[in-house]
């Protein structure tokens, strides 16, 4: 094999097109452009999504919106909140009992906002920083809030 005598695969390169340049060459007339329309002449076109005055697709399809497919399952609940409870073990079936949360609600997380002054235990319900705080100055504590479950080792 000679680096000089090297050369495409057949067929893998064609020439051009050149069109409009008479009848012999097969592009003449039309140009490959058809007959009248406005894709025939220069100059003016379509709109992207343009479908030639049917509906277009993105006009069919239903709005989404920004509303979350999850914001029925998560539920922030407030200091507050917890202070009007009865029960000093609060976990989410407690606060769904009580109606903090609604029935839905698969997370549940302690916001700071009002003010605790009992003493209360957070069994597997999630806290932010300052209800952390809060909740641990008035002598309660959180358990277990947001533990990962422990996927099994993947064998090799």
């Amino acid at each position: 094999m000679r680096l000089n005598r090297l050369k495409p695969a057949a067929a893998s390169k064609s020439a051009r097109h050149r069109v409009g340049r008479g009848v012999g060459s097969g592009w003449g007339k039309t140009a490959g452009r058809g007959h009248k329309g406005q894709r025939a002449r220069a100059g003016g076109y379509h709109k992207v999504g343009f479908e030639g005055g049917q509906m277009p697709l993105h006009r069919r399809l239903p709005k989404r919106g920004f509303a979350s497919r999850t914001r029925d399952t998560y539920a922030e609940v407030r200091l507050s909140a917890l202070e009007r409870m009865k029960a000093s073990e609060i976990d989410l079936t407690a606060l769904k009992a009580e109606g903090a949360v609604p029935g839905r609600t698969l997370v549940a997380k302690v916001i700071l906002s009002g003010k605790l002054s009992r003493s209360v235990t957070l069994k597997g319900v999630k806290a932010t920083k300052g209800a952390r705080a809060a909740i641990e100055a008035a002598g309660g504590k959180i358990e277990d809030a947001g533990a990962k479950i422990e996927e099994p080792a993947k064998q090799a």
